[in-house]
């Protein structure tokens, strides 16, 4: 039943994400706009306790989107796009950062992403075994 929900509001989530711009009126023009330019980047950021996301509800979620320019309701957009397209939009390539110490205490934090990037489909998740170690995977992405 989790799972559900989670997916819904994923689901849900993105939809907003990557289908806000679409409302209004539609008005005929000459050619393309600057923004129909760009691959769509949007995606759906969650975070949670547990061990994988199937048994874990997301505590947060936040929407983030980075073509043409960041934007979501991510706190810290223009930080998060920066570091997912510095790691070509990879969630692995996000590394960890050297000056964090973290301690040994086991409280699993889940984070997902689903959606769009540069046009390519993404799902990812990843278990990190503590708060203190997602927080040195990259600055921002997962900061909120």
């Amino acid at each position: 039943m989790r799972n559900t929900a989670r997916r819904a509001v994923t689901l849900g989530l993105t939809a907003v994400a990557v289908c806000g711009t679409l409302t209004g009126t539609a008005v005929a023009s000459p050619g393309p706009t600057p923004s129909s330019l760009y691959a769509p980047s949007a995606l759906v950021l969650t975070v949670g306790r547990g061990d994988s996301a199937a048994l874990a509800a997301p505590e947060r979620a936040v929407t983030l989107s980075c073509a043409p320019a960041p934007s979501g309701s991510h706190p810290a957009a223009a930080l998060a796009c920066a570091e997912l397209r510095l790691a070509d939009g990879d969630f692995e390539a996000l590394t960890r950062r050297e000056d964090v110490v973290c301690t040994r205490e086991y409280d699993p934090v889940v984070v997902t992403a689903e959606g769009v990037w540069q046009g390519l489909r993404v799902s990812y998740e990843r278990t990190f075994a503590n708060a203190c170690v997602k927080n040195a995977h990259g600055v921002g992405v997962f900061a909120f």
